[in-house]
């Protein structure tokens, strides 16, 4: 990477691991970050690749028993929640992209961003020595009265999660802070691209969310510990006292991941649609709205959990409204492309995957938010595959969006177009084979988190395994085009995409202070149509 480009760069200016390892430069740290979210995404992918085999059959067949398969399926949670996905698009794309974005040299506290990063580190290789110990068999949810009272490393999985949680709130507060302070004179609030106000509401939420999940940890370790009774039934606690905390941490934490998902499709809609975004401010108020929403709707994880019929009536409205939001902007990207010179270059066939499966995911979310369905597809497939289409669906596929489209910033160099459709529709077609089947197993009955089940079942499983594996070589293509693209793709111009965000007005890849002149701030971030009409004039 550091031969990518005959300028120097933030690749290139020091050389050497300990440059890296001591760097506080947020491209860099970003860089770092990507590199151990991809290996988490690999590693998830494997336990879930172990997970479907198991279940091509209706009989357990590739585990020894059902204690093996629940621990494969909840490393498999873990770390795609709280490896891949949380950090994911902020800590990889927005440390690289946000403070160009906003004109900055950096972040707002070069030095705490890079403790964030060794934050993730010690949690992340503290979740990974549980794996290597044996695992833990609780599913990620860490329900009590069971990871209260079972053997295994319970402790040291709940620590890993304490721990991410602090390099989460870190980057968070360093983002809200750079939105804030250190935006160039011009760019002003409803003059900033989107992704900036999807970070800046993804933010809000990690300072303001992620505390309650490690005081729950603390919780059940001080439980596990002291024998003392706060959720575990036989000591005088209460298990759905348990839920209440989780799930007031874990709803919200489903924003902190599709919120930034929204942002890079805001970005991809735009440049790819050449077209002036529709509805700006409905955008970014309505990030905002669902940040808000999110910490309302918690209630409706414990539709069966015996809690009163008042507050399964609030939580459910509640889960209605807070689909308003997500409806206004699926609205407004559709809008955007009405007429405009849509170009279907990879990136923006990602932003296309990502708006039919997102919204699939989150249709289906109103048959579990209305209180008579969800009772029938509590704890079924159905739950699942709607979960995943929402996460997977939305963002992971944003994900490899945003990284086709900010690649050739990253490195200096374009991937391959013609694999990278490959990688694309291998990845579309592969999840939808992979979790629509689920649905239909779910509406039937088929409960999740077993590992033998009844043969009727088995036609929707095998699809889903299929579905998987192809899911799998279509990840490796994608892998193996940016790799290559590296050390063998052409060089890539400032701006090969055309896009107005300031971004792209610095080298490929930057210089190490993003800017070697002032960003010019002609036209803002979405001003296709004035730049269309100046080119025409002149």
């Amino acid at each position: 990477m550091e031969n990518s480009s005959n300028h120097t760069n933030y690749l290139n200016a020091t050389k050497g691991i300990w440059s890296w390892l001591t760097t506080v430069d947020h491209k860099r740290i970003g860089m770092m970050y990507l590199g151990f979210i991809i290996f988490s995404f690999m590693l998830g992918g494997f336990f879930a690749i172990c997970v479907r085999l198991e279940l091509f059959t209706p009989n357990g067949d590739l585990f020894k028993d059902g204690n093996q398969y629940n621990t494969f399926f909840t490393l498999h949670g873990i770390v795609m929640v709280f490896l891949f996905i949380i950090p994911s698009i902020p800590a990889a794309i927005g440390n690289f992209v946000l403070p160009q974005m906003v004109g900055a040299l950096d972040v707002a506290f070069p030095r705490l961003n890079l403790l964030s990063f060794y934050i993730y580190l010690v949690g992340a290789t503290l979740a990974l020595a549980v794996l290597i110990s044996g695992g833990v068999d609780t599913g990620w949810t860490f329900y009590t009265p069971y990871s209260s009272s079972i053997g295994g490393p319970v402790i040291a999985t709940g620590l890993a999660v304490f721990i991410l949680g602090f390099s989460s709130i870190l980057t968070g507060l360093n983002f809200i802070v750079t939105i804030h302070k250190l935006r160039l004179p011009g760019i002003t609030w409803f003059n900033m691209p989107l992704f900036l106000w999807g970070m800046y509401a993804t933010s809000v939420i990690q300072v303001l969310a992620t505390p309650v999940i490690g005081i729950t940890m603390v919780l059940l370790v001080f439980e596990r510990v002291a024998g003392v009774g706060i959720f575990d039934a036989s000591m005088g606690g209460d298990p759905v006292l348990y839920q209440h905390f989780f799930w007031f941490y874990s709803h919200p934490a489903v924003y902190i991941m599709i919120l930034p998902a929204m942002a890079i499709i805001s970005e991809l809609v735009a440049t790819f649609s050449q077209k002036r975004i529709f509805g700006y401010k409905a955008i970014a108020y309505s990030s905002v709205a669902i940040a808000l929403f999110s910490f309302l709707v918690w209630g409706h994880h414990m539709f069966t959990s015996g809690q009163s019929r008042f507050a399964a009536l609030v939580f459910s409205f509640l889960t209605f409204f807070v689909a308003v939001p997500s409806a206004i902007k699926v609205f407004n990207w559709v809008a955007t492309m009405y007429k405009g010179s849509i170009s279907l270059k990879t990136p923006m066939m990602y932003a296309l995957s990502f708006l039919s499966l997102f919204t699939i995911g989150g249709l289906t979310g109103l048959f579990l938010g209305t209180l008579a369905t969800d009772i029938h597809l509590h704890d079924t497939y159905f739950v699942v595959a709607h979960f995943h289409y929402v996460m997977f669906g939305g963002t992971v596929i944003a994900f490899i969006g945003g990284l086709h489209y900010w690649w050739p910033k990253f490195t200096g160099k374009m991937f391959n177009e013609f694999w990278g459709q490959v990688g694309a529709w291998g990845v579309f077609i592969g999840f939808n084979l992979t979790f629509m089947p689920q649905f239909l197993a779910g509406f039937r009955g088929m409960p999740r988190r077993y590992y033998e089940y009844d043969p009727s079942f088995e036609i929707f499983n095998q699809l889903s395994t299929i579905g998987a594996l192809t899911l799998a070589v279509s990840f490796t293509i994608v892998g193996i085009n940016l790799l290559v693209s590296i050390f063998k793709g052409a060089k890539a111009p400032k701006n090969p995409w055309n896009s107005l965000s300031i971004e792209w007005q610095t080298e490929s890849p930057p210089v190490t202070e993003n800017y070697a002149t002032t960003p010019d701030l002609t036209y803002g971030p979405y001003d296709y149509d004035k730049r269309q009409a100046a080119r025409a004039e002149g």
